[in-house]
């Protein structure tokens, strides 16, 4: 008798004991260059921030040209002996998929090329002569790389990797599966424009981000709200990162892997929108960069899957939006 009575006072315990309430935890700082902003919605108790900061440093350590000691960096000044880590391994496979994909318009091999026309972690500024950009992309393919053994293998030593197209968005999926394992439903991941957002918010409605308009003067405005259910979003353009020389070049910062030149398409801005993951809409955005306002077109025809919303100049150079949803 007192079994029973035991069993059914502590069933009447839990029944009676007070559901914990959902609440809105924020967490935000600076990684890969910019900032970031993670809110989630959850009733369960947990420390985020260490983990969330683990994890950057992991991707970070394999990944970021930026960092002497990473193993991409190693690899770049002819380190043939490093043994890849996981991060690495999938980073490198998706950006095979999408390099085969786009016909070569992703490609993470045209690092040395960002670096010469003043973009990337070098930072050399200077005018880059035809016959240097003709010589320069001889070492340019991802088909010229490959992964044996846990080992990157270059065709040419000169050949420089470089992940910054799609590591920030391989970087919010890293912390996407993280919380998802903590059981955490609801979450909205921001790095630096790139999106991941699971769930709902506290209003009980899907996540509504912004796109803002290619500004090219330092004002920020928005073009439009979009509403995520459950997708990534990646934004590319080149309204930010560019140049002018004295006399009146423009350099941006989107390379083109089949030419090797810095200059621009007549797509000023690229937002992606899948329910893949952020690192797949992150490489998409900067090969539609390249390949320009038709050519992205073609490949949407192919790729049903995936939303866009297109800013570019039309014929008579004024803003037009298009977007396939």
């Amino acid at each position: 008798m007192k079994k029973y009575f035991l069993l059914f006072f502590t069933v009447l315990l839990v029944a009676c004991s007070p559901k914990k309430e959902m609440q809105t935890i924020n967490f935000e700082g600076f990684v890969f260059g910019t900032t970031y902003h993670i809110t989630l919605q959850t009733d369960l108790e947990f420390d985020y921030q260490k983990s969330i900061d683990s994890l950057f440093f992991l991707v970070n350590k394999s990944t970021s040209t930026y960092i002497p000691t990473s193993d991409i960096s190693k690899i770049n000044l002819g380190d043939s002996t490093i043994i890849v880590d996981d991060i690495f391994k999938e980073v490198f496979k998706k950006s095979k998929q999408i390099f085969k994909e786009t016909n070569g318009y992703f490609d993470p091999t045209v690092g040395d090329l960002v670096n010469a026309w003043g973009f990337g972690p070098k930072e050399r500024k200077k005018e880059i002569a035809d016959e240097e950009v003709e010589r320069m992309m001889q070492f340019v393919g991802l088909d010229k790389v490959q992964l044996k053994d846990g080992k990157i293998q270059k065709d040419f030593k000169e050949t420089f990797l470089d992940f910054n197209s799609i590591a920030k968005g391989f970087g919010i999926d890293v912390i996407g599966r993280f919380l998802e394992s903590k059981n955490v439903k609801n979450y909205l991941i921001e790095i630096g424009g790139e999106i991941r957002a699971k769930g709902k918010n506290k209003e009980g409605n899907f996540w509504k981000v912004a796109i803002e308009k290619p500004n090219t003067d330092g004002t920020q405005s928005f073009q439009s709200a979009i509403q995520l259910e459950n997708e990534s979003m990646a934004t590319s353009g080149n309204y930010r990162k560019f140049r002018i020389t004295k006399d009146g070049k423009k350099y941006v910062h989107t390379v083109n892997p089949k030419t090797g030149f810095a200059t621009e398409s007549d797509l000023l801005s690229v937002s992606v929108i899948s329910n893949s993951d952020c690192a797949d809409v992150d490489a998409y955005a900067t090969a539609f960069m390249a390949m320009g306002f038709e050519k992205t077109i073609a490949f949407l025809k192919r790729s049903s899957s995936i939303k866009v919303v297109l800013i570019y100049l039309d014929k008579y150079n004024s803003f037009k939006e298009y977007r396939n949803f």
